[in-house]
């Protein structure tokens, strides 16, 4: 092999091209050996070597290095898969709109299956039990083959939660006793009211007033609602109360929720709370429904009362399934967007209930009817969307 080696000496110099420049300053003589020893290659043949030889460098000269310009980057170390964001971003767009589907269908077979059974069976307390019932061997399921966290519930939590499921077990039944004496249209225009009395509730319970936006909001929802009322073919007074009672329980649900709940609770997620809701119900409802109504719910009695046991059977299942079924979505639709998208959304679950109810139904509206009713769901969407304004503190 061959190794060079370089030595400095100052000996030999050489002159440079700029004479008048050199003249003035003067030389550094540099000298540069270039030994090269003598070594064998692979072949075994000896080099040569080489003669010394030198070089003088002036002061004058300069030397700038430069380094290589840097290689252009590769595309494939760069590449940004673009298509990555997009593909789960329509992903979530195609869940969330699916869970919507869900939640207004799931509405829709309740109530036309709830109203057949009410209908024949005029029991409403029983019905709700019925519906508790069933909601309760779903939640066990559900704990039981760990489909979902089962949670820990101590003493001081059930304390709690009492309240909220007094108020849920109220609203359910109100509501099945409203179904059960008016058109289905006609109980969802009443429970369009329910802003009213979420806030009037807010307001002496919580002492949260509204904004100007918001009591303007209101105007439309109340006159829509009694438009609607003096014009139904099916009003009575006993289906009208009902719904409004539905109302502020329903709503004092709210109001209770954010004024009894401890801290241990805040933790727990909608869809356990509404499962446990679901079985203190049950437990609450069932001996108030033995005293008021009796055990009714047995073929014998059915088949006395001339009903067709199989048919109301299996209407009944299917009406706490879908009961059961778009709570569960609707707390699941709650978990992924806002409150204020979620209430818009349960606006327009209304009107499709109340067209749907009406068209399976074949029930008679009139034009002042249905403006009256249009109005009122006009108002409830307008409150959605303004119950998001704060109003501006005032300044001393």
């Amino acid at each position: 092999m061959q190794s060079a080696a370089f030595t400095l000496s100052p000996s030999l110099s050489l002159p440079l091209r700029n004479t008048s420049l050199n003249a003035s300053r003067p030389s550094l003589p540099v000298r540069l050996f270039a030994k090269h020893t003598e070594g064998v290659n692979s072949n075994g043949a000896s080099s040569t070597s080489f003669l010394r030889r030198s070089w003088t460098l002036s002061s004058s000269s300069s030397f700038k290095f430069r380094p290589l310009p840097p290689s252009p980057p590769r595309a494939a170390e760069n590449a940004v898969p673009d298509s990555a964001p997009a593909e789960n971003s329509l992903f979530k767009t195609l869940e969330l709109g699916s869970l919507f589907g869900l939640w207004y269908l799931f509405n829709i077979y309740f109530n036309i299956y709830n109203k057949q059974v009410l209908k024949a069976f005029h029991f409403p307390v029983t019905v709700t039990v019925v519906q508790f019932a069933v909601g309760t061997v779903l939640v066990a399921f559900m704990w039981g083959l760990n489909l979902y966290k089962r949670p820990k519930i101590s003493g001081a939590m059930l304390g709690a939660i009492l309240p909220l499921a007094v108020v849920h077990t109220l609203g359910n039944l109100f509501t099945n006793m409203s179904l059960g004496k008016v058109a289905v249209s006609f109980t969802h225009t009443i429970k369009a009211m329910e802003p009213f009395f979420s806030v009037v509730l807010s307001a002496m319970f919580l002492g949260e007033f509204p904004t100007p936006w918001v009591v303007g909001s209101l105007v439309p929802i109340v006159g829509g609602v009694a438009l609607a009322s003096v014009t139904e073919a099916s009003f009575n007074w006993a289906g009208f109360w009902s719904a409004m009672a539905s109302n502020v329980t329903n709503q004092s649900r709210n109001v209770l929720s954010k004024k009894v709940m401890v801290k241990k609770e805040d933790s727990m997620d909608n869809i356990t709370l509404f499962s446990i809701i679901t079985v203190m119900s049950f437990f609450l409802l069932a001996p108030v429904a033995v005293f008021m109504e009796g055990v009714k719910f047995t073929p014998a009695y059915l088949q006395s009362a001339g009903l067709n046991v199989k048919q109301l059977y299996i209407r009944s299942l299917l009406a706490a399934l879908c009961f059961h079924a778009y709570q569960q979505v609707s707390y699941m639709i709650l978990q992924r967007v806002s409150p204020v998208t979620h209430s818009v959304g349960n606006c327009v679950k209304r009107v499709v209930v109340i067209v749907s109810s009406v068209i399976f139904f074949q029930t008679p509206v009139s034009p002042v009817n249905a403006f009256g009713t249009a109005i009122a769901l006009a108002g409830v969407f307008l409150y959605s969307r303004v119950k998001r304004i704060k109003s501006k503190p005032k300044t001393a």
